[in-house]
Parts: C-alpha cells; structure tokens; sequence
C-alpha cells in the first residue's frame, strides 16, 4: 500500500522557523519531522510514497531522494498552485491503486495507529481523536459506527471526536475531488469530498487514535514532538568523551563529537556529529542537539532544539527554547522560559498574540541570528532571521 504526504505548504506559522527551510524539514530529535513520519508508516507496512510537494521541494528531494535509504519508493508530484486539501490529494491520481494512505508531512502518527487504519475494509476512513474542546475542530457525527456528517468547528458539537486530519482512501475519491467546489474560504475541502462520498450511500468508517498524535502547527509544538519523540532515545556514544563527564539516563553521541571534561549531561538527550560540549557545561533533559554545535563553558541548555551550526558561548542560559541554524550566543545570553505568576506564556504572531499553553516557553529564533554579550531575552520572544542584539540588550517582545 502506498500512503499519499502532503508536504507542500511552507508553514507561515511556523515562522521564522521556515524561512529557508520547508516545515516539514524541520528537525525534532535530530531528525526532519517528515522523516518520523515516514518511518512511522515503514513500521506499518507502508511500501510506497508519493509526496505533493511545493515549497523548498528540493530540499525534500535532497534528503529523501529515490526512497531507497528506507528501502521504499518515493515519488514526487509538484502542487502547482496550493487550493486547499482536496486539490493537493487529487494531484495524487494515476499514482496509486486501490486504497491508499493520506498523511501530514506536520503530524507525527504511531505506527499501531496505521496498522489499524490500513486493516479498515470501508470506502473512506477518517481518524479521529477524543478531544476537551470540540468546538475547535471539524467534528464527526456518528450513527451505528458510521460516520454521518463532518462538522466544522460546531457550537454545540454532537460528539468529542475532532478529524486528525489522516485518512485512508480508495480510488474513487478523486471522481468526487473532480467535483469538489470551493468552499467559503475559496479553497477544495477534502471534508466536502467526504460528505459527498457519505451522501451517496457509501460507507464511511473512523479509527480513534490511540497512540500519540501531535500536530505541529506552531513552533512551541516542535518542543513538544521532541520531549515526546527522545522519550524512545537509546543512548551510544560514536565520538570521544574525556575524563570526568558524567552521562545519567539516555544519551546519544553522534560522530566526531567532543564531550569535554566536566560536562553534565541528563538524557534523553541527542547530539549530532562534530560537535563541541563544554568543557562544564549542563545539559538536561530533553534537549535535541543538532550537527557541527558548539556549547561553551559553564552553558546550561534545557529542554531545547538547537539546530545545527550553532555556537551557544560561555556562561549562558537557554531553556524551553528553539534555536534555529547557524546561530551565534554572545557570552552571557540568557533566555528567560517562566512568568512570575506562573501562567501560560502567550506569544505575538503574524500580529496576532496566541496563547502558547504552555507554562515554560522561552525564545523561538530563527537561523543566523546573533545575540551581544549579556543579552537577556524575555519569554515567548520570537526573534527573525538574521536579527542581532547589541551588548547588554534586554529583548522584551
């Protein structure tokens, strides 16, 4: 079976993140979130893939190339033009038979949960999940075990299970895409091509998710796909550790790294190739290093991405953090990650503020920016690409 990604937005909310980097390349636990992805499905049975691509394809290409790494195949079809779900799913005919998987290249799914969904028999399935808040989501009207009706973000929803976004198809979707027309928001809803599979009588199934689902929609969501993720971490070490490191828990150490004396680090934790910790410097748990990063003396680095190339200097603090490529911390940066009353850190977004839900957010920052000596960044900071700080700033918004 073959399962169908739709990688080709560029995540405008996952700015400044994405500027030069497609979001579904974007790495969690070291490795690109649409690579988790594709082995999730590997593990369920998945042989075959076709990715809808658009934005940065080429990076996709570079990394992924023919699929044979993974021992799968892997083609790729170019959205010219981004109309909506249904739109980019139909670019996938006449390159699958039968049925067939839709994923995410921004939702990390559990292979258990493929396995059930490729076992499915109906004409159409959706995966759904048990959520508090209804109202937020489309939501699914079920009768005798069937679904009846796809609701979009209903004030009095009829049941908790919110549409994951996942589905399992057969061939006959596309004559119904072919008739999709758009929506309110002027785009082709998948959604609608459902509702009209469900109005001709066709049966129409869902499978509750019960691994972990994680939709990484905002920046703040790749933390939590990495805590999530390194829980799986089995430590090795392939680099050169000298005397008096101490290594506690799940820690991996990737090629040509250095971990010099005095480090302390607390896993899960990954490090990637060629890098340079310490020497007396503290990392904690869940913290994703990426290739070719440097941590200076006397750093503390918690719970945070930091993406490759960049250098964190001596004496300073990052944590609840994503760090993007090629940064540079001038000596005693440090990164505030809590309020004073303890409340959720809300963020400022494409002029919009948003409340993260999280209690411990520090700095989203994209790639090559350059902080002063003694900068101070406040909590829920999101710094764009290429800023810099001068000596002594305090970055408050």
């Amino acid at each position: 079976m073959k399962a169908v990604v739709l990688v080709a937005g560029k995540g405008t909310r996952m700015e400044p993140l994405t500027s030069d980097c497609p979001k579904v390349m974007l790495q969690v636990a070291n490795k690109p979130v649409l690579e988790h992805i594709l082995n999730s499905a590997v593990e369920a049975g998945i042989d075959g893939f076709v990715f809808i691509t658009g934005y940065l394809e080429e990076q996709i290409k570079a990394h992924f190339g023919d699929g044979s790494k993974w021992g799968v195949s892997i083609e790729y079809v170019q959205q010219k033009e981004q109309l909506g779900t249904a739109n980019a799913i139909g670019y996938a005919k006449g390159h699958v038979e039968g049925a067939f998987l839709v994923l995410n290249g921004d939702m990390l799914i559990g292979q258990q949960d493929l396995k059930a969904l490729i076992s499915r028999q109906e004409e159409a399935i959706i995966c759904v999940k048990e959520v508090e808040n209804p109202s937020d989501f489309g939501v699914l009207e079920i009768e005798n075990g069937k679904v009846i009706k796809i609701i979009e973000k209903p004030k009095n929803p009829p049941t908790n299970l919110a549409n994951a976004g996942i589905y399992l198809f057969r061939e006959s979707i596309f004559d119904l895409i072919d008739r999709t027309r758009p929506s309110v928001r002027n785009e082709l809803e998948i959604t609608d091509s459902i509702q009209m599979l469900i109005d001709s009588g066709a049966p129409v199934g869902y499978s509750p998710l019960e691994d972990s689902w994680i939709d990484i929609g905002y920046p703040w969501d790749l933390l939590k796909a990495n805590e999530y993720l390194l829980k799986a971490v089995k430590g090795y070490c392939q680099g050169t550790i000298e005397p008096n490191v101490v290594i506690k828990g799940e820690v991996t150490i990737g090629k040509g790294s250095l971990i010099r004396s005095g480090a302390y680090i607390e896993g899960p934790v990954v490090i990637g190739e060629n890098c340079d910790i310490g020497p007396n410097c503290y990392i904690r748990p869940s913290t994703a290093i990426g290739n070719r990063v440097r941590i200076g003396n006397a750093v503390e680095v918690k719970n945070t991405i930091v993406m490759e190339g960049t250098h964190v200097g001596h004496l300073s603090y990052v944590g609840d953090s994503v760090i993007g490529r090629r940064c540079n911390f001038g000596a005693g940066t440090k990164v505030a990650n809590l309020r004073h009353d303890g409340k959720n850190i809300k963020v400022m977004l494409k002029g919009r503020i948003l409340d993260s839900g999280r209690r411990k957010l520090g700095v989203i920052m994209g790639d090559d920016v350059h902080t002063g000596i003694n900068t101070s960044i406040n909590i829920g900071v999101i710094m764009h690409k290429g800023r810099a700080t001068l000596p002594g700033e305090v970055v408050k918004h």
